[in-house]
């Protein structure tokens, strides 16, 4: 009886129940749109940050990922057990690297690089430097000494595909080592990072250049999702030799790491303001239906409807125009969520992709939905109602039914 109740008194002055649910379908909507399109720009940022360059798990020896230090490597006798550790569901890539620093050269130009030793059928598993070409052509496993270069760079030089490079540097043997490379394509990432001194060259030329045959500095691994990183380094850590270690993208980007904590405060914050205003319509409503209806209330409990069952029925009230609220707003954010999923919204025309927590975010609004950006807005929407309507039941509950049914 009471939900039979409820649902007719929701609708005894339905202009009212309307605006007030309508602003809870596109609240809810719109706040459904705005979280997935964050997450589209977190991903894409993410995605700019490990798969322009570092990749998502990285395993090296010793503390290498602090100092760089060119005779911390490991040897390519190491690798098939990494390999094996890797080898999982979560793990899609794997590629060793050699790390180099020094001077590239081009007719009179000079400009300090760093070289990345890579098999680039491996690296194009892990990161997507080569498929971010804007001249020439990707490296091959048969290349010996070709490379691809960040544009900034080459335009530095003055190179273009197929001119050649000198490359200068220290070798572990303290031997002076140089080599020609011949610049197979060219790059553009959008982060001044890469593009102003990085080049990817064969790992069987830079080892030999470096004079560490057979050893590597690093293996970069890629898995399928990069926010479990932490427990997929977690899982692996202890099944490495002694002296290996394994870190997350977060260890080696803290900045993204902190971008990320400060998305999921910005959403509770956005969240709250939004229904904070969603509360006060929906508490003016029942505060409205509750006073038109005082001398209803009183006559229910003149004839013995007990306090609490008529602050049960305000609830059910506000329970009701909340699951309402809820289940077409979701609806709702959905279609507008498809809409813009994969095709998105390209500001191209009007602004230039920006550098942040060193990734690249690319001027393009998509959505990636995500099962928290449905349950945190619809949870928080049906919280919300339900605390809108504690106020106007315990006036209702509280009500003498003598002077109930006397107030006109």
């Amino acid at each position: 009886m009471l939900f039979s109740l409820a649902y007719r008194n929701l609708w005894r002055n339905g202009r009212r129940s309307l605006l007030t649910l309508s602003a809870m379908i596109v609240s809810l909507a719109l706040l459904i749109l705005a979280l997935s399109i964050f997450s589209g720009m977190l991903r894409d940022i993410l995605a700019s940050a490990t798969e322009q360059y570092h990749g998502h798990l990285v395993i090296s020896e010793g503390d290498y990922q602090e100092n760089h230090d060119l005779y911390t490597t490991l040897a390519e006798t190491d690798l098939p057990l990494i390999e094996r550790l890797a080898d999982s569901d979560q793990v899609t890539g794997l590629s060793p690297r050699l790390r180099g620093y020094g001077l590239i050269s081009h007719t009179d130009n000079s400009y300090p690089a760093e070289l990345l030793g890579v098999h680039p059928s491996q690296e194009a598993g892990v990161t997507s430097l080569q498929r971010q070409l804007v001249a020439g052509s990707a490296l091959n496993d048969g290349d010996d000494r070709g490379a691809i270069i960040g544009e900034t760079l080459a335009r530095r030089l003055g190179v273009k595909p197929g001119a050649e490079l000198v490359f200068v540097t220290q070798a572990a043997d303290g031997s002076i080592g140089n080599d020609l490379l011949i610049v197979r394509g060219i790059f553009k990432t959008g982060d001044s990072a890469h593009d102003n001194g990085l080049l990817l060259v064969p790992l069987g030329w830079l080892q030999r250049t470096l004079a560490l045959p057979g050893q590597v500095h690093e293996v970069a691994l890629a898995i399928a999702d990069p926010m479990s990183a932490p427990e997929t380094a977690a899982r692996l850590r202890p099944l490495l030799p002694e002296g290996v270690s394994i870190v997350d993208w977060g260890t080696l980007l803290p900045q993204m790491r902190e971008a990320i904590a400060s998305f999921d405060v910005s959403r509770m914050i956005f969240s709250v303001i939004l229904y904070f205003a969603t509360g006060l319509g929906v508490l003016n409503t029942l505060f409205m239906s509750v006073m038109e209806r005082t001398r209803e209330f009183g006559i229910l409990m003149a004839i013995g409807l007990r306090p609490g069952r008529i602050r049960l029925l305000v609830l059910l009230e506000s329970i009701l125009l909340g699951l309402l609220g809820a289940s077409l707003g979701v609806a709702g954010g959905l279609v507008l969520c498809a809409l813009m999923r994969d095709n998105g919204l390209d500001l191209s025309a009007w602004i230039t992709p920006i550098s942040y927590a060193g990734g690249t975010l690319p001027p393009r609004l998509h959505t990636v939905l995500e099962l928290r950006n449905l349950l945190d807005p619809t949870l928080m929407l049906l919280l919300t109602t339900l605390i809108a309507g504690v106020f106007p039941a315990r006036r209702a509950a509280r009500l003498q039914p003598v002077a109930a049914i006397r107030m006109d």
